[in-house]
C-alpha cells in the first residue's frame, strides 16, 4: 500500500487531514479549532509522504517528526500521525488501540473541559453557579476544571489583579499576561475556590487551569493556601498553553513546596521535552495533548515513562473535536494505571454531530466513554453531509 495524496481542508474551524492510498483506504486526523491557520503547514509535508506505506507508521513519522515544534506547530505532525493510525487500523480491520498494544480498560474516564456556558461574571458566586451547572449535567462528570487567574477574565475584570504588563489585545489566542499578583487578586482567587468547593464538596473533584503567567513565589503561596481543598491539580501555573519551553527546575521547586498536585504539559512537543520534567519529578501530573505532542504513540511513550516515575497522566484535549475524541479514546484505552482521565472535547459546532459517523447518541455516561468498535480511529466523516462546509478550493477533498 502506498500514500498517493495528503490533503487538508478547513471544515468549520478545524483543519482536517485526509491521507489517500492506492488501495482505496484513507485516514483522517483533526487539528484543534483554534488553529485554522495551520492548513499550509499540514500540506507542506505532502512531498515527504507520497509513496510511503502508511501502515509503517513509525517509518513515516521519522521523515516528518523533526519538523514539528511546541504548540501550535506540532499539531500538523500530530494530525498526520492520527490519520496514519486510522489507515493502519482499517488495513488490519481492528481499532487503532489494538495496534498500540491493546486495551487495558473497556471504558475511558473523562472530565469536563469543553462543555461550558458563559459564566455570569468572575465573582465567587458566579464560579459557584457555574460548577453547580456542570455537576448537574447528565454526563455526571467526576471532575470539572475551571480557569482562574491568568487563564480567565479575572485578570482584566478584577481591579489591580496583578502588577505586570497588560495585553492590549488580550483576546488573541496565545497572548499572555504575566506579573506579580496583588493581595486583592490573590484573596479573590481564594474566595472563588472556596465558593466552588462549597458547591462541589467531595462529590465532584475540582481542578484549576491557572495560567501560564505566575511567578514562582505567588505559585508556591497559592498552592499552599488551597491545600485544604484537596484539589485534583493546579495546571500550567508557570508555563503552558503557547509557551514554547518547560522550565522543569522552577516546576520542581513548586511541586516540592506543596501537597497540591502540580500539572503541566499541553503545549509540549515530543517525549524528549518531557524527559527532564519526568525524571526530576518536577510535577505530579502530566497532560500532553495527542493533537500537539506528535501523536498517539508519542503520548503513550510519555505515559509509560511517567508511570515509572509515579507521575499521573491526564491528557489535554478540550478543542480537539470529534475526530480528536476518537484519537483520545483509542490511545487512553491503552495507558497504564497512572491514567486519571482525559479532557473531554465536544463538537465545536452543533452540525459536527450530524456529519461524524461512528459515535453513539450519548457519548458520556457516568463520566466514561465506551471504546469505539470500528477500525482505525473508529470514526468517519459523511462526505455528502460535509460538502456544504467545504471551501471552493477544497472541493476535491473527499475524492478517491
Amino acid at each position: 500500500m502506498k500514500i498517493t495524496d495528503l490533503r487538508c481542508a478547513v471544515i468549520g474551524r478545524h483543519p482536517i487531514v485526509r491521507i489517500v492510498t492506492d488501495e482505496g483506504l484513507y485516514g483522517l486526523g483533526e487539528v484543534e479549532f483554534t488553529k485554522t491557520y495551520l492548513k499550509p503547514w499540514v500540506l507542506h509535508f505532502r512531498e515527504a509522504l507520497i509513496g510511503e506505506d502508511p501502515t509503517d507508521v513509525e517509518r513515516c513519522m521519522l521523515k516528518i517528526r523533526q519538523r514539528g515544534s511546541f504548540k501550535p506547530y506540532g499539531a500538523a505532525v500530530s494530525a498526520i500521525e492520527h490519520a496514519l493510525w486510522d489507515i493502519a487500523g482499517k488495513a488490519a480491520n481492528v481499532p487503532a488501540y489494538k495496534l498500540l498494544g491493546g486495551k487495558v480498560r473497556d471504558k475511558v474516564r473523562v472530565y469536563n473541559g469543553s462543555i461550558r456556558q458563559k459564566r455570569t461574571g468572575d465573582r465567587p458566586e458566579d464560579y459557584a453557579a457555574d460548577v453547580k451547572w456542570m455537576m448537574e449535567r447528565p454526563e455526571k462528570f467526576f471532575m470539572v476544571k475551571q480557569g482562574i487567574s491568568f487563564h480567565s477574565n479575572m485578570k482584566d475584570t478584577i481591579d489591580d489583579f496583578h502588577y505586570g504588563v497588560r495585553q492590549n489585545n488580550a483576546g488573541y489566542h496565545g497572548a499572555m499576561d504575566q506579573g506579580q499578583i496583588s493581595e486583592r487578586g490573590f484573596n479573590h482567587m481564594l474566595d472563588c475556590v472556596a465558593a466552588m468547593k462549597e458547591v462541589l464538596g467531595d462529590k465532584v473533584s475540582l481542578a484549576l487551569d491557572c495560567g501560564p503567567g505566575w511567578f514562582l513565589n505567588d505559585a508556591i503561596r497559592f498552592a499552599r493556601a488551597v491545600e485544604k481543598y484537596d484539589l485534583m491539580w493546579l495546571e500550567d501555573m508557570l508555563t503552558g498553553d503557547y509557551v514554547p519551553w518547560v522550565n522543569p527546575q522552577a516546576y520542581r521547586e513548586l511541586t516540592t513546596s506543596t501537597s497540591t498536585p502540580i500539572h503541566t504539559g499541553e503545549q509540549i512537543y515530543l517525549r524528549h521535552n518531557f524527559k527532564e520534567l519526568i525524571e526530576t519529578q518536577a510535577v505530579r501530573v502530566v497532560g500532553p495533548d495527542p493533537a500537539d505532542i506528535g501523536g498517539m504513540a508519542e503520548l503513550k511513550w510519555v505515559a509509560e515513562h511517567a508511570y515509572m516515575h509515579s507521575i499521573m497522566m491526564a491528557p489535554h484535549g478540550t478543542a480537539n473535536g470529534l475526530l480528536g475524541l476518537g484519537a483520545l479514546i483509542n490511545v487512553c484505552a491503552t495507558l497504564p494505571a497512572n491514567y486519571i482521565a482525559f479532557e473531554y472535547p465536544s463538537a465545536s459546532d452543533p452540525w459536527w454531530e450530524d456529519i461524524v459517523i461512528g459515535l453513539p447518541d450519548r457519548i458520556v455516561t457516568d463520566s466514561h466513554v465506551d471504546l469505539l468498535p470500528g477500525p482505525g480511529l473508529g470514526l468517519d466523516i459523511d462526505p455528502e453531509g460535509a460538502r456544504k462546509y467545504l471551501l471552493e478550493e477544497d472541493a476535491g477533498f473527499f475524492e478517491p
